[in-house]
């Protein structure tokens, strides 16, 4: 076939396809068993026909009258039985001879007396010398057909004294075969055309499966699939209902640790990744996105969604990345905002106590005006020394002055336990997002306590890295949060106050101390306030993806 030809039947709709192919194999099949039935059939009646003409041939062999006619060569009577018996057995004709092989009865009386070697050149030799009855298929002057030749004995059963030819004309063998090949060809014709009606139902019905698409679009877009796949930054895995890996990338490869070259392929997902949630995934069908967990010493963001087919969750897929440059410049964009509220409250509180001063100085009272900055300069220098004493992290003591400031200026204070000590980080938590933490926790206890108090509030916080945790408490004098609130409060989005941009401090900072396998409790206090509890293992911890 050519290659033109080729692409013209590449080129045909898949049902087209699927209509020629099922067309030709069905013809295929009805050819060699249109055959096969009929060349079986035509050696079943030729062999049936031949037992018949040879039972029949012993039987008439056995008949008294027979034996009785030949003994007496009484050609008359013989002649009147042998053509009763044909008609009885509807048979061609029944010959009968003698021991020489003599026609003594025959159809047509003018072969009467003459060899039954004239007809097909048999002289019955091998029954009237050996005894032995036998089927032979031979033309004589009645046509084409199957006889069956047997010896007739006296009636003493001793001596052979003739000769029984039956014969079975081979067209009605023809005839029969004919009417059950007719019968067949039809079964089989309804067969091809059953096929073909089949062929065209599960082709729409394939379409249908396979959203219209024709074979080479599908594996066009697969192949898009693949290379799209496989180019993306993020690290994929798919799995089936059964959790077995169906579909994963390089990437997925590189960020799981694993050789280049890992098929994952086949895979369950357990043996991946032990403490996965795409099972559980699929249990409650609940996408979930933008999730920061921890993973080899990486902290990855992750997403994962349940894989459905009408209506019906079939898999899952995740697709994790590590925290890019994005994620880096919203970290920074943090740390500038925190360092530009501090040095805003700052200069905001030097401002009020420059304009004090320079009163001070106009009035003629200069000693009111050093003790007042040296109370200041004390005051300043005494948090600074703590804030060294508690932590020799900049980040954290950068953010808990800025607090510090911060509270001052809505006319509050922020008092730090002077026991409070916290030398190191957790190995699973960065210092950005403890700062994170906590600035969050400080500015929720600032305005609880600011609107339930007004000015002269205090959020009071300590923190220490004794024992297993660290442990961090912040304590205000807000109006408490209702215990029935108390799991509500982390939610995305869920806030008391008005605004598109609150609702989020707390839920960042319940995403964190998840991925750090920590937990927070909440204490209501008397007469009034609350105390937030965070509690930060120091072991390494990892949710998997």
């Amino acid at each position: 076939m050519s290659r033109f030809r080729l692409l013209k039947i590449r080129k045909l709709k898949l049902g087209t396809r699927l209509m020629w192919s099922m067309s030709f194999i069905s013809l295929l099949q009805a050819t060699l068993i249109g055959g096969f039935a009929w060349v079986n059939l035509s050696v079943s009646l030729d062999r049936e026909i031949g037992q018949r003409a040879l039972s029949v041939a012993k039987t008439v062999a056995a008949v008294p009258a027979i034996i009785e006619g030949v003994e007496q060569r009484d050609s008359a009577s013989l002649n009147h039985l042998a053509q009763h018996l044909a008609r009885t057995n509807d048979a061609l004709f029944i010959v009968i001879g003698d021991k020489n092989s003599l026609r003594l009865a025959h159809p047509n009386p003018s072969k009467l007396g003459l060899s039954m070697a004239d007809d097909d050149g048999d002289t019955g030799a091998i029954a009237l010398l050996q005894g032995e009855a036998y089927i032979d298929k031979a033309e004589g002057s009645l046509g084409y057909s199957t006889r069956g030749k047997a010896p007739i004995y006296d009636q003493y059963g001793e001596d052979i004294i003739g000769i029984v030819s039956v014969g079975y004309s081979l067209s009605q063998v023809q005839a029969t075969i004919q009417r059950y090949s007719t019968w067949l060809t039809l079964v089989l014709v309804s067969a091809i055309i059953g096929s073909i009606l089949a062929a065209i139902v599960i082709a729409r019905r394939l379409k249908r499966e396979i959203f219209g698409l024709e074979p080479e679009e599908i594996a066009r877009k697969f192949q898009e699939q693949e290379a799209t796949l496989q180019s993306v930054v993020e690290g994929i895995i798919a799995i089936n209902k059964d959790g077995i890996v169906t579909t994963f990338n390089r990437r997925a490869i590189e960020m799981l640790g694993l050789d280049t070259g890992t098929q994952l392929e086949g895979l369950p997902i357990e043996t991946v990744l032990p403490d996965t949630k795409l099972l559980e995934l699929m249990s409650n069908g609940v996408p979930q996105f933008d999730l920061e967990v921890w993973l080899h010493n990486k902290q990855l963001v992750v997403n994962r969604l349940p894989v459905k087919f009408e209506g019906e969750i079939i898999g899952a897929v995740s697709s994790f990345r590590p925290r890019d440059e994005v994620d880096a410049i919203s970290q920074q964009l943090t740390k500038i905002e925190q360092y530009a509220d501090t040095l805003r409250s700052q200069a905001h509180e030097y401002s009020n106590k420059l304009h004090t001063i320079a009163g001070l100085i106009q009035l003629d009272a200069k000693q009111d005006a050093l003790a007042l900055i040296g109370r200041e300069a004390q005051d300043h220098q005494a948090l600074i020394t703590l804030l060294v004493k508690a932590t020799p992290n900049p980040v954290i003591a950068g953010c808990l002055l800025g607090k510090y400031n911060r509270a001052k200026e809505m006319g509050l204070s922020l008092r730090i336990d002077n026991e409070s000590e916290l030398a190191g980080l957790p190995k699973n938590i960065t210092q950005d997002q403890l700062a994170s933490v906590l600035g969050n926790l400080i500015d929720n206890a600032l305005e609880a306590t600011l609107n339930s108090t007004g000015a002269g509030g205090e959020v009071s916080i300590s923190f220490t890295d004794i024992g297993q945790d660290v442990i961090i408490e912040v304590q205000d004098q807000g109006p408490g949060v209702p215990i029935e609130l108390q799991e509500t409060i982390f939610t995305k989005g869920y806030s008391s106050k008005t605004g598109r941009e609150h609702g989020i401090g707390l839920y960042l900072i319940a995403n964190i101390i998840q991925q750090c396998q920590g937990h927070i409790d909440i204490e209501n206090l008397e007469p009034k306030g609350s105390r937030f509890i965070l509690y930060l293992p120091k072991t390494e911890g990892a949710i998997a993806l």
